[in-house]
C-alpha cells in the first residue's frame, strides 16, 4: 500500500480517514478544542508519524503540559523529532512575511523527512490566528489554503488548521469552509457541503 492510500486514525474518532485528509476545525468552545487536538497528536505519535504543533495563543511548554495533562504520551527531547512544539507565527512567516509558496514547500519537506526518517507519514496541526496580526502576506492565506489541497495529493501529510469563530469574522471563515474538504463537527470529520477544487476557489477570488 502506497503513503497516498494508507488510513490514519484520527484519534477523536474511531473511523479512519486516508493520510492527507485536509480538516479545518472552527471552534468557540476551549475545552472541545483541546479534546479532539490532543487526542488527534496522540493518534499520530501512536501511528509512529512524524507530529507538529504550531502553537499561537500559549507558548510550547504550555502546550506541551496541556498535553501531558491530557495523558497524551509527549517524546522527550532525545526522541526529537518525532513530536515537536513551535511557535505558529515563527513557522508560518520564518522571514517576517507570510508567502504561501514557502509554507507550501515547508510542508513538502515535512513530508519526505517523515519518510526519509522512518516515519509511517506525518500530521500537523496549526492555530491560525496569527494571521490577525497584520503581517504582510498574511491577506494570501486562503489561497494556501486552498494551494495545501493539491500539495497533499503528493505529500500526504495530514492537517487540522484551527479557527477560533470568536476571532474570525464570518466572511473568513466561509472562505475557510470553502478551501477545507472536511470539517470537523462535535468531534465528528464530515464532509463539507462548501468545498471548492483549488483552482475554482483561486478564480473566484482573482
Amino acid at each position: 500500500m502506497s503513503t497516498a492510500q494508507r488510513q490514519a486514525a484520527m484519534g477523536f474518532t474511531d473511523e479512519r480517514f486516508p493520510a492527507g485528509t485536509h480538516m479545518c476545525l472552527i471552534y468557540d468552545n476551549e475545552d472541545e478544542r483541546r479534546k479532539v487536538i490532543g487526542k488527534f497528536l496522540s493518534a499520530g505519535l501512536q501511528e509512529h508519524e512524524k507530529t507538529a504543533y504550531f502553537a499561537d495563543t500559549m507558548a510550547p511548554a504550555d502546550v506541551e503540559t496541556w498535553l501531558q495533562e491530557m495523558g497524551v504520551d509527549v517524546p522527550t527531547q532525545d526522541k526529537a523529532p518525532a513530536f515537536s512544539i513551535t511557535v505558529a507565527e515563527k513557522t508560518y512567516c520564518p522571514n517576517g512575511k507570510f508567502v504561501p509558496e514557502t509554507m507550501l514547500n515547508t510542508l513538502r519537506s515535512y513530508h519526505q523527512a517523515a519518510l526519509d526518517e522512518g516515519y509511517s507519514g506525518g500530521r500537523v496541526s496549526g492555530e491560525m490566528s496569527w494571521a490577525l496580526r497584520g503581517i504582510p502576506g498574511s491577506e494570501r492565506l486562503m489561497e494556501y489554503e486552498a494551494l495545501i489541497n493539491d500539495v497533499l495529493v503528493t505529500h500526504p501529510i495530514t492537517p487540522i488548521c484551527q479557527y477560533d469563530a470568536r476571532r474570525f469574522d464570518g466572511a473568513l471563515i466561509f472562505d475557510v469552509l470553502k478551501v477545507h474538504p472536511m470539517m470537523i463537527v462535535h468531534g465528528q470529520i464530515v464532509k463539507n457541503p462548501y468545498y471548492m477544487r483549488p483552482q475554482e476557489f483561486l478564480n473566484q477570488t482573482r
